[in-house]
Formats: C-alpha cells, structure tokens, sequence
C-alpha cells in the first residue's frame, strides 16, 4: 500500500502550524525535526510508520517554514516548545503515542518525556543526548570545541546574516559539509530547506531556539532527576561532527527501557543519511523484535 503524504494545517497552543500527514491507522505519531531542518526531513520514515498502523504528523516547528512565527527569544524557551508538542497530540486525540524526534526536535522530545507533559507509548530519539549526558559533556572541552555554533549563536543579527546569504547557502552547506554520503544530500533535498529557512523572520526563529535555551539555564534544560519511563530507542550516527559519541555514554542511568543502536560512518542526519537501517531499526523495536546491531550496543 502507497501512504502519501499531505499537508495541512493545524491550529494548537495559540500557533498555527503547517503539519505533513501520512496514514490513518488508530495510533499516532509525532516526529519533531532539528536545525536547520523541516518536516520534509521525515520523508523517509512517515510511510513506514503509516504502514505500522499509525496516523503520522510531521509539523514545522514553531518558527519553521508556514508555522506561526512569534517574534521574541523568551517565544522559544523549552517550556513553549514542550506545550507546543502537547497540544499538538491533543489537537490529533492521540492514542497510543509515539514520539519520535532529531536534534532540536529531540531535545524538546526529551524534556517532554522527563516532564511526563503527556502520556506517551514510545519514543525514538536520533542524535541528541540526554540533557544530564549532554550538561555532563559541555564541561569537556571536546564538546565545548564541537557546540562552537551554540555560542556564536547568542550574537544579534549576525548569525541570521551568514546563514541567510546568498539564498541560505550555508543552510545547503549545513548538510553536504557534515554528511559522510554526500550523495544523499542533492540539490533538490537542500534546496527544500534552504526555501524553508527564506521565508521571512524564519532564520531568526530558527537561531532564537539557541538563544533562549542559553538564557533558560539549566534548570531549564536539564531537570532533575531526568527520568524517563517510556520504552526508548536511541538511535546514533557516530560521524557526529556537533555531537561527540561520549554524550550518550550513561544514557542507561536515566531511561529506564533503553535500546541505543550506533551506525558507524553515518552523519548527524542518521534518519535521511541511512534510511534503510534506521527504517529497519524502528520497525523491529515496534514489532517487539531484535533491533539489528550496527556497531557497538551500549545499552538494552
């Protein structure tokens, strides 16, 4: 069976957003891109979860592409992201949620899952640590060196200006310079994103994520004790170039049912870069399956 995918849009916490659908089945799912991404970034994995038997949303994030775009760095703090992915499942009357997130999308999805902001069947996060791994990590200057763009970030205009030039070339860049295959990045798939990132005010949106998660503090994005009850498969490319592979060492002290998969020679963008061992991946973990090992295991 062919699952298209459509777009729609979808008013919920005060913000409308222009969602991809895919499928009609009786669970839901939730998938939350990263920067500088979009919802296009799901393509590969919205049919595969129709199949599954659920009805998939792959919204823009608020600030991305059609999405209500608010104007201020306090409209980014997490806990508006957090209520934001709420209200988003109760707009769909989910049942039997799965979320699944990468990146920013998966930092969101962590905090979510911690807060316990709404009950969740499962979920799947690719290439963003724990918040407690991640704090754990940004006091090493590895990671300091790799989060570089985190900082320059916190300048006004600045970083707006060097992404946005010469019709957002830098947001191609973001991927084609980091992707071990090059190939799967053409200029059709970077010219989805860098249209998204052009339309007006969205690179502020986009770059206001960092800075109101700098001014948020800790205990913002890292509550204590960072507990996660939900069945989780953590699912990590190890050619990260902003994510060192030691983030997600002690992810087991937090996630109570943890299955954490590595592929190595696969980039930052797992789910778009290796689309058939992450598909495989996932559909075994919800089948109840055994998850195909790529690499090292570190925890079931």
């Amino acid at each position: 069976m062919t699952h298209e995918i459509q777009t729609r849009f979808v008013n919920a916490n005060g913000l409308t957003f222009e969602i991809d659908q895919c499928g009609t089945g009786p669970k839901f799912a939730l998938l939350l891109h990263g920067f500088p991404e979009s919802k296009y970034s799901w393509r590969y994995q919205m049919p595969l979860l129709a199949e599954s038997g659920y009805t998939v949303w792959a919204p823009n994030m608020r600030g991305y592409g059609k999405t209500s775009r608010p104007a201020n760095v306090s409209d980014y703090h997490v806990d508006h992201l957090v209520a934001d992915v709420a209200a988003l499942i109760d707009a769909a009357k989910g049942k039997d949620t799965l979320l699944m997130a990468h990146d920013w999308g998966a930092i969101v999805a962590w905090l979510f899952a911690i807060k316990k902001a709404r009950p969740l069947e499962r979920l799947v996060i690719m290439n963003v640590p724990h918040p407690a791994c991640m704090a754990r990590e940004l006091r090493t200057w590895a990671q300091l060196k790799k989060s570089w763009y985190a900082f320059f970030f916190q300048l006004p205009w600045l970083p707006e200006y060097a992404l946005g030039r010469q019709s957002a070339k830098a947001i191609a860049r973001a991927f084609t310079d980091m992707a071990v295959d090059k190939g799967r990045f053409p200029a059709r798939v970077t010219d989805e994103y860098r249209r998204s990132a052009q339309e007006p005010g969205a690179l502020k949106a986009m770059v206001n994520y960092y800075r109101a998660a700098m001014r948020a503090g800790s205990q913002a994005m890292n509550p204590q004790p960072g507990t996660v009850d939900v069945p989780t498969l953590m699912i990590w490319g190890e050619e990260d170039a902003a994510l060192g592979k030691a983030t997600t060492l002690g992810t087991d002290q937090y996630v109570k049912d943890l299955t954490l998969r590595y592929l190595p020679g696969v980039s930052h963008w797992v789910q778009q870069e290796a689309p058939e061992t992450v598909n495989a991946m996932i559909e075994a973990w919800l089948k109840g399956e055994a998850v195909p090992i790529e690499g090292e295991i570190l925890a079931r």
